[in-house]
């Protein structure tokens, strides 16, 4: 397992450096057909409990709305949920013998949990997109260093509080979810997302105060999102949500925490940086 973790590291990490890096239609792409994926799967989650989501709702919901984001148009992202909800509802009216409220209910629900969160990565990758922030490394797109925030921030904390929480946890943090969180892993996960997100703010030139704060929220928010998906996992009773990642699971499983940190990210930057 370890083996197929690392190997999945060693050829994703730089295909991901590219792809955010580079930017444009190829971030947008890829973005839209992750957030597919992890509908798919969602999808399948809820097979295991007998309950009969719109596959092709949530589908074409979730392409709308990465475009719509990705074109700029606020409007039309608002039309497009307004859609989604009026055909879940009319679709448990007119086929009331084999599909209910629940299925209704939960087509809503994982359109907007997966094309939401997905399409504040395409937000905040395309934040200022024709300004540059000098870094030691040369100059970055201010929407790829803002996004290297999240995600560096996400990666830091979950790795702190796996070490931390393997090597010192004691105390369940919320063993009804996920029995192998500790409280002493969040602390260690909150300090990593801090020491993480102050790393990079100094490369990229973000004032400390701003970056220690944004490491709190980062710190806060990712372990929610972890959480959240263990709660998904545990009310439908599966171990991963796929497996399309050796060693990591599936989609939804490897950003869970990134679809948590990322609005909160993006939020910040647009009250703070981009009034």
């Amino acid at each position: 397992m370890l083996g197929k973790r690392v190997l999945t590291a060693v050829i994703g990490i730089p295909v991901a450096v590219y792809i955010i890096n580079f930017g444009a239609w190829l971030f947008a792409a890829t973005i839209t057909l992750l957030a597919l994926v992890a509908w798919h799967e969602f999808s399948q989650m809820m097979q295991t409990k007998k309950i009969n989501v719109q596959y092709g709702f949530g589908f074409v919901g979730v392409i709308l709305i990465q475009g719509c984001v990705w074109l700029g148009n606020g409007q039309e992202v608002a039309a497009v949920i307004l859609l989604i909800v009026l055909l879940a509802m009319s679709k448990a009216v007119i086929s009331h013998s084999s599909y209910d409220m629940s299925g209704a209910a939960f087509t809503v629900l994982g359109t907007l949990y997966i094309s939401l969160p997905f399409s504040h990565l395409l937000l905040l990758r395309f934040t200022e997109q024709n300004g540059y922030i000098a870094t030691a490394l040369g100059p970055l797109s201010t929407g790829a260093a803002y996004l290297w925030l999240a995600f560096l921030g996400t990666w830091a904390s979950d790795t702190f509080a796996y070490f931390v929480g393997s090597s010192f946890g004691r105390r369940k943090l919320c063993p009804a979810i996920s029995p192998g969180k500790t409280y002493e892993g969040a602390a260690g996960g909150l300090i990593g997302s801090i020491a993480g997100v102050a790393a990079i703010g100094t490369l990229i030139g973000l004032p400390l105060f701003h970056s220690l704060f944004i490491g709190l929220l980062v710190g806060i928010a990712a372990p929610l999102g972890d959480l959240a998906e263990s709660a998904l996992k545990r009310f439908t009773g599966v171990k991963d949500s796929g497996n399309i990642l050796p060693g990591h699971g599936g989609v939804l499983d490897r950003f869970d925490a990134i679809m948590f940190s990322v609005p909160v990210v993006y939020y910040y930057v647009r009250v703070f940086f981009v009034a």
